[in-house]
């Protein structure tokens, strides 16, 4: 339910205004050089208010080393590390109590946990939960050597100009979508199995775990629908496995091929728009126009490409623990 991984196991938890949230990561390997300065670059990266078009909340977001850690280097125990919750507006989410917003988990959640959940700032379904995967990606890079993961943003409500995508959000006075692509050079050949635990079967199931992810799509992905076969097929040049095209994305019957892994991500518009649109009001029980207030994204693809490199580098550090592909850090 919060957890992800095999050997590389994942845990994440608390709620958008509680007073942390945070990750254990079981089977890190011992010996891994770790520090709060390593989390620096890609914590800023996620954080809102540092660009245009993110929510104005801001969090430190510094790294707390519960367990796992001595020294400057991991133990082999689980490491836990927390993110404390210090700027909150709790208030702004009473008032809405009654009225849940389109788009977010503000229903799902109430109808599953009977009123239980904590809803401020969406709880445990928030957004801000994605922190913590920032935080594995970062441990995860440090074990993949040699293996590069990229993210960029492809286009945001259609425009592959950023701006301009973002002017038309603006002028329109509500959020915006966006396309994120993922890709990664590096890969052995042989990562990953058929069927259920192909690659790109354990990519989605991570990747959906970022909220407003609505879609994903690998190599040459929809496309290939309008495709012949001979069109689409990629031709292999060399034993090592190069092909001419790159249409499969770099995974060929669920394993990869030893090419470029490429693959996109779809992000729906912020459900937290100002707005107006309608919503049941469990109170009167009548439909009503509401707009949503509060510090809100207008696009949160914006701050996806770090969070999308996390996700990826914590599937392939594990598909690398399982294959034996990483050696023990401690071995000098």
């Amino acid at each position: 339910m919060n957890n992800f991984g095999r050997i590389f196991r994942v845990t994440i938890f608390g709620e958008s205004h509680g007073e942390c949230v945070g990750v254990t990561i079981d089977g890190c390997p011992a010996g891994l050089p770790l520090s709060a300065e390593d989390f620096l670059v890609d914590i800023e990266r996620r954080k809102g208010g540092v660009q245009r078009g993110t929510t104005p909340r801001k969090e430190d977001d510094v790294p707390l080393f519960k367990s796992g850690l001595f020294n400057g280097h991991t133990t082999g125990a689980p490491l836990t590390i927390l993110f404390e919750n210090k700027n909150t507006r709790s208030g702004d989410y009473e008032k809405h109590r009654a009225t849940p917003r389109p788009g977010h988990a503000d229903f799902t959640a109430h109808a599953k946990y009977g009123g239980f959940e904590d809803f401020r700032g969406g709880g445990h379904f928030s957004g801000r939960l994605t922190v913590c995967l920032v935080a594995v990606g970062v441990v995860a890079k440090k074990l993949l050597k040699g293996i590069n993961v990229a993210s960029t943003i492809l286009e945001i409500g259609g425009e592959a100009d950023l701006e301009k995508g973002l002017d038309k959000a603006i002028e329109a006075k509500d959020s915006i979508g966006g396309i994120v692509e993922c890709r990664v050079n590096g890969l052995p050949v042989g990562l990953g199995e058929h069927f259920f635990d192909s690659v790109e079967s354990l990519l989605a199931h991570a990747v959906f775990a970022i909220p407003a992810v609505k879609g994903v799509e690998f190599g040459a992905g929809f496309a290939a629908a309008r495709m012949f076969g001979v069109e689409h097929n990629d031709a292999i040049e060399d034993e090592t496995g190069k092909t001419r095209t790159n249409h499969a994305g770099g995974i060929v019957g669920g394993i990869t091929n030893g090419n470029e892994l490429v693959y996109r991500v779809a992000i729906k518009p912020t459900s937290s728009t100002p707005k107006e649109q309608n919503t049941w009001n469990s109170e009167t029980n009548q439909v009503e126009p509401f707009s949503v207030k509060g510090r809100h994204d207008l696009c949160i693809a914006l701050r996806v490409p770090v969070i999308l490199e996390a996700v990826t580098a914590m599937v392939l550090a594990d598909l690398m623990l399982l294959a034996q592909r990483i050696k023990p850090v401690m071995e000098r």
